[in-house]
C-alpha cells in the first residue's frame, strides 16, 4: 500500500521534481591547426583514434588558398575565402589604398571590416538565443556585425593547451542557464612543430600525442561533470614538407619594385604596382618551372577563388614542396608548409564527429570543409543556409539516423 501511495504522489509531482532533466548536449568545435588527415594513422593519438571509430571520421579538402584564417572562417561560415572575404593570411582592398590585412597586424586583424562578409556560426547561434564560448578561433574576438560570442578570449599563443583546456571544462561546469550551447576551442601546436621541422618530424608526432591527451583530458572531464557533448574535430589544412633547394625567386622574373607581393610561400599573391604597365603579367604570365600563374579571372573554376576584389590581380600556384619568394626569406625555407593546390593529398585535414547527434562507425568520402558549418547548424538546431556554399548533404553521413 505504501509503495502505491509513493508511485500514485509522483505521477502528480511536477516533471522537474519527479525527474531531474538531462541536460542539453553542448556542441564543441575543437580546431587542431595543420592536422594533416593521415597523421590520425601514426598510432600517436589513440584518443582521437577512438572517437573516429566509434563516431563518423573522414579526410576534409581544405578551402583555397589552404592557409589558416581562410579556412578557419570557411569552417564555421559555410563560405570558401572567395565569398566570406578572407581570401588569406595577408590580404589588401582596393577600398582601403595603402593598407594590409595580415596576422601580425592587430589593428587590421581585429577590424569587423574584414570579416563583415559572412556570419560564423557563434554569431547565428547568439542571435537565436543559444549562447557561445570561444576559446581562440580567427574572427571570434572581432565584433562580427556588432556582435561577439557571449565568452571570447583574445588570442594568446603563452596559454598553454592545458590553460585552454580548463577554460573549456570550467565554462562546462556552469549552470545550465549559463552554460554554452556551442563553444570552440584551437590548439596551434601541430602546426607550429609542421612548420618548424617537418611533417614527418618526431617533433610532430610529439604535438600529435600532446593535443590527443588534451582531447581526452576534455571528454574526460565533460564525462565526470555528466555533460553530454557533441564532439566535431577538424583542422584548417594539412603540410608538406619544403626545403631552401626547392626556391622560385620571382626576383628573378620581375623587379621588386614592380609588384606588392601580399603573400608568398607555396602559393603567392601578386599585385603589379602602379605604373607598371604590363611588364608584371608579361613576366609571370607564361610557362615556368615548377610554378603556375594566372590573372585571378583565368584561375581553375575548381579553385573557387578569384572573384573577390580583396585578390590579388595574378596568383601563383607552386609545384607540391616547392616556395615562392620575393626577396630573401623572412625565415629558413626548411621544415614544412601550406597553402598549396587543395587538390594536393598533403593537404588534406582532419574531420572527426563524436557525440549523441553523431553516427557510430562512419566512414566519409572526401568532402569540402565548408559543409561543416552546416554540421554545426543542424546539430544546434539552427536553420541551414541556404545560399552558403557548404551543404548538410554534403556530410549527412555524419549525422544519427
Amino acid at each position: 500500500m505504501r509503495t502505491l501511495l509513493v508511485l500514485i504522489a509522483l505521477l502528480f509531482l511536477p516533471a522537474g521534481l519527479a525527474a531531474k532533466e538531462a541536460p542539453r548536449p553542448v556542441t564543441v568545435l575543437v580546431g587542431i591547426d595543420g592536422f594533416r588527415a593521415d597523421y590520425l594513422e601514426r598510432g600517436h593519438t589513440p584518443r582521437l583514434a577512438a572517437l573516429a571509430k566509434a563516431g563518423a571520421a573522414g579526410p576534409m579538402r581544405p578551402s583555397f588558398p589552404t592557409k589558416t584564417f581562410p579556412n578557419h572562417y570557411a569552417l564555421v561560415t559555410g563560405y570558401r575565402p572567395d565569398r566570406n572575404g578572407i581570401v588569406g593570411n595577408s590580404m589588401i582592398d582596393p577600398r582601403r589604398p595603402g593598407v594590409m590585412f595580415s596576422l601580425g597586424n592587430a589593428a587590421q586583424a581585429l577590424d569587423p571590416f574584414w570579416w563583415d562578409e559572412a556570419e560564423p556560426v557563434w554569431i547565428t547561434a547568439e542571435k537565436a538565443g543559444l549562447r557561445a564560448a570561444t576559446m581562440f578561433w580567427p574572427g571570434s574576438e572581432v565584433a562580427i556585425q556588432g556582435r561577439r560570442p557571449s565568452d571570447w578570449m583574445r588570442f594568446d599563443q603563452n596559454v598553454t593547451n592545458v590553460q585552454r583546456v580548463n577554460t573549456l571544462i570550467d565554462w562546462l561546469r556552469r549552470p545550465a542557464a549559463i552554460r554554452p550551447a556551442f563553444a570552440t576551442v584551437y590548439f596551434d601546436t601541430v602546426d607550429t612543430a609542421g612548420h618548424r621541422f617537418g611533417p614527418d618530424s618526431a617533433e610532430v608526432n610529439a604535438a600529435l600525442a600532446e593535443v590527443d591527451a588534451r582531447v581526452g583530458e576534455m571528454v574526460d572531464g565533460a564525462k565526470a561533470l555528466g555533460v553530454p557533448v557533441n564532439w566535431v574535430i577538424v583542422a584548417d589544412h594539412g603540410m608538406r614538407a619544403t626545403d631552401e633547394g626547392r626556391v622560385i625567386q620571382l626576383d628573378d622574373l620581375i623587379d621588386r619594385a614592380s609588384i606588392v607581393a601580399v603573400e608568398t610561400g607555396p602559393y603567392a599573391a601578386i599585385e603589379p604596382a602602379l605604373g607598371t604597365d604590363n611588364r608584371v603579367a608579361e613576366a609571370l604570365l607564361r610557362p615556368h618551372d615548377h610554378m603556375t600563374c594566372a590573372k585571378k579571372e583565368d584561375l581553375p573554376e575548381r579553385l573557387h577563388y578569384g572573384r573577390n576584389p580583396r585578390v590579388a590581380a595574378i596568383i601563383c600556384i607552386a609545384e607540391p614542396g616547392w616556395t615562392i619568394l620575393s626577396g630573401p626569406p623572412a625565415y629558413p625555407v626548411t621544415g614544412g608548409a601550406h597553402g598549396y593546390d587543395n587538390a594536393d593529398p598533403e593537404m588534406l585535414a582532419l574531420f572527426i564527429a563524436h557525440g549523441p547527434a553523431f553516427a557510430r562507425g562512419a566512414s566519409l568520402p572526401v568532402f569540402d570543409n565548408v559543409a561543416v558549418a552546416a554540421l554545426l547548424r543542424a546539430v544546434l538546431g539552427l536553420p541551414e543556409d541556404a545560399n552558403a556554399d557548404g551543404k548538410l548533404a554534403d556530410v549527412k553521413a555524419a549525422l544519427r539516423r
